[in-house]
């Protein structure tokens, strides 16, 4: 072999053994020189994205509605009346209430009266006899009424709760729950000029608070459009006689409005 076909043979067997050494895609070897610095390309960071707002559109304005707001007009039924209401109400098994009581105390008086008294539940009696205020304070009660020159047939007297609460206790929450529905639709039913409610229950029940009646007693408030004022109750005179005087002149505010002549002592 010659010395040129020998110098080839070296250079392909050379080749060869690099190949085998670094199999697949050869990398190029990089030579520095001693002393030189490599430097990084710097990364490029991307520009932020400019957000294009879409031109505003011209917003219709909404007609401004009148009338009673959705809440009122899903409580109220069309062409309600006191039996549907009973009716619907029928032997009640709806809360806890209903295990311990004797009769149902639905509400009794005119179907059409302008004044209704609102209580808070049935006692010993009214559970006896299924009739609201019978009882001492509703004794009470029929003074008040009379005081006032009408009768007890002439208003409306129901509770918020138709059942007894044991011993007497204040309905609870979820009993007061519960029953309220009914009422509200025995309210709406008898469509009154006012409201009396008798005690704490019934107003905070009524206008939905946890302020007690002393924060009410007096004023007149507003609900579904009639008026409502709240007073002591007739259990609460019988502890404190000297209430009376208070509760007499909220009374002659009552009568005031319904057109009633004040009579003068009449607060006892």
């Amino acid at each position: 072999m010659n010395s040129c076909a020998c110098a080839a043979y070296c250079a392909r067997d050379r080749s060869a053994g690099a190949r085998a050494q670094s199999p697949g895609v050869p990398v190029p070897s990089l030579e520095i020189q001693k002393g030189e610095t490599i430097l990084a390309k710097p990364v490029r960071k991307p520009e932020p994205r400019k957000l294009i707002s879409a031109p505003a559109r011209k917003t219709d304005v909404l007609p401004v509605l009148t009338g009673p707001s959705l809440f009122e007009s899903a409580d109220k039924i069309a062409d309600d009346s006191l039996p549907k209401i009973q009716t619907d109400l029928g032997d009640c098994t709806r809360c806890k209430l209903h295990k311990g009581r004797n009769k149902i105390v639905f509400g009794d008086g005119n179907p059409k009266a302008e004044l209704v008294f609102v209580g808070e539940g049935p006692g010993a009696d009214e559970d006896a006899q299924g009739l609201p205020f019978v009882g001492r304070a509703g004794k009470l009660l029929t003074q008040m009424i009379e005081a006032m020159g009408l009768q007890r047939k002439d208003v409306y007297i129901c509770n918020v709760v138709k059942c007894r609460p044991p011993e007497n206790r204040l309905p609870e929450k979820d009993e007061v729950a519960t029953c309220s529905p009914f009422l509200l639709r025995q309210i709406d039913a008898i469509a009154p000029k006012v409201i009396v409610c008798l005690g704490s229950v019934a107003v905070q029940t009524l206008l939905e608070t946890h302020r007690g009646v002393s924060q009410f007693r007096g004023q007149w408030l507003e609900f579904r459009g009639r008026k409502l004022l709240a007073t002591y109750h007739p259990a609460y005179l019988l502890r404190n006689p000297n209430a009376k005087g208070e509760v007499w002149k909220d009374l002659q505010k009552v009568m005031a409005v319904l057109g009633l002549e004040v009579k003068k002592g009449k607060s006892s």
